[in-house]
């Protein structure tokens, strides 16, 4: 997987961490298991140290990842993070509705709408 899109506007390290979260949740990275070093993974990524260790933080801040001192980061066992990503995609979802609505687009409509553009 590509973690950095150089086309994207999001920052660096947000684009590393959404890439990780996305490995965790689909079960790729499993629990326990260790991630890169930071400085590893910052040769192999052609990016800056801390860009990385931004990255880290935020999905440790989020539970996706735990520090273990002098051993690295490693992937949390936690449960009920897919169940959160759940949530705020729904939540996201009710948003668009809400704004479809406010222009007067049936939501069921849109998501025929994009159900059929996904078969294509």
């Amino acid at each position: 997987m590509n973690l950095i899109n150089y086309e994207d506007s999001r920052a660096i390290y947000e684009q590393i961490a959404e890439n990780y979260k996305t490995l965790i949740l689909k079960g790729v990275l499993q629990p326990d298991e260790q991630m890169p070093s930071v400085r590893k993974l910052a040769m192999e990524l052609s990016t800056n140290p801390n860009t990385v260790q931004r990255a880290y933080l935020e999905l440790e801040r989020e539970g996706y990842l735990y520090a273990v001192k002098g051993r690295g980061n490693f992937v949390s066992g936690k449960e009920g993070l897919r169940e959160k990503k759940m949530e705020e995609l729904k939540e996201k979802i009710r948003e668009i509705f809400k704004e479809a609505r406010e222009i007067g687009v049936d939501p069921k409509e849109l998501v025929k709408e994009v159900e059929q553009d996904d078969k294509d």
